[in-house]
Parts: C-alpha cells; sequence; structure tokens
C-alpha cells in the first residue's frame, strides 16, 4: 500500500515518517496494556506519545508544505487503529461496555463511508464542531481510562468524559448523515 502511493508520486517526507512510526507505537501499545498496572502506565504513555505524534505530523506537512496522498491516507487510518484499539482494550478489560466501542465504531465507519461517497460525487463532508468535541472528549476520556488502575479519580472523570463522547458520537453521525444525505439523491 505505502508503495503504492510512492509509485504514485507521494514523497516518503518527515510527517508521513512521523505517521508510520505512530502505526509501529500501536502494537507497543496494545502489549504494555497486558503487562498489570504498570502496563496501564507504560500504555498510557504510549497513546499519549502517539496520539502527540498526529499533531506534528499534521502540523509538520502544512508547515513544510509537504501535504501527500500519502499522508492524507495514513493519518486518519493512523488515528482510527490507535482509537480503535483503546476502545477495544478498555472493552475487553470492563471498563467501558462493548456496545458503546461497536457504537464507535460503527459510527467512524458510516462517515468514513460517506466521505468516501463524497470524493467520488466531488463533495466534501467536512468536519463539525460536534464532531470536534468527539473526537477532543474521546482522546481525554481513552488517556484517562488508561490510567485509571493508578488513580481511580480518572476512572471517575474519564467515564463521565467518556460518556460524554458517546453522546456526541451518536449526534455528530446522525449530524453527517443528515449533511450528506444529498449525496443518495438522484440529483448527484
Amino acid at each position: 500500500m505505502i508503495t503504492f502511493f510512492i509509485k504514485q508520486g507521494g514523497k516518503m517526507n518527515l510527517p508521513n515518517k512521523i505517521t508510520i512510526f505512530r502505526l509501529f507505537l500501536i502494537p507497543i501499545f496494545v502489549a504494555l496494556f497486558f503487562i498489570g498496572e504498570n502496563g496501564y502506565i507504560w500504555s498510557g504513555i504510549i497513546f499519549i506519545i502517539a496520539s502527540f505524534t498526529d499533531f506534528i505530523d499534521g502540523y509538520l506537512a502544512r508547515k513544510l508544505n509537504e501535504t501527500t496522498n500519502l499522508g492524507a491516507f495514513l493519518d486518519p487510518v493512523a488515528d482510527k487503529v490507535l482509537v480503535f484499539s483503546a476502545l477495544i482494550l478498555l472493552a475487553e478489560s470492563g471498563v467501558i461496555p462493548s456496545w458503546s466501542v461497536i457504537l464507535i465504531i460503527g459510527r467512524e465507519t458510516l462517515i468514513n463511508g460517506f466521505r468516501l461517497i463524497a470524493i467520488e460525487k466531488g463533495a466534501v463532508i467536512s468536519a463539525s464542531y460536534l464532531g470536534k468535541i468527539k473526537t477532543m472528549t474521546q482522546m481525554i476520556s481513552l488517556v484517562l481510562l488508561l490510567f485509571a488502575p493508578a488513580l481511580y479519580a480518572f476512572e471517575v472523570i474519564g467515564l463521565i468524559i467518556y460518556w460524554i463522547a458517546v453522546i456526541a458520537t451518536l449526534i455528530s453521525g446522525i449530524e453527517y448523515v443528515y449533511q450528506g444525505r444529498d449525496l443518495f439523491s438522484d440529483r448527484q
């Protein structure tokens, strides 16, 4: 896949290397999660580092004017794999209910499908304000819940923020479907 993008003129620039580094951090994040209480802490640290690389690669791509198709493809994939991994691990360990993870993953999959259809039809479904709140609350809650075994207060606060994220996920998903409803009409 990466070779395909490079052959299509994609560059293996610094922002793309940082995105690939984030992908390599994900199995380390998952492995550390299973070590026990200290593993949760190290796993949380890796999650924070991986999340921070998302900010760094995007910032550098814009600042250095090095945006590429490879980066545009890999960055959201790395983000989703990181978040989905954390959600699945937390559900598997009983911290959050599985149905909420299915809701979040289902919504993300649906909206990504909508975005692909929009691109095919020459339209753009841009991120909404509520979608940005969803992303922010997901990331904050996941960090807090990963550190929860070390400090109970993190679990309480993390769960409150997580449920805000679940509600924002549901409402923003409905908002995106409404925004993209014309993509499926005969007028397009």
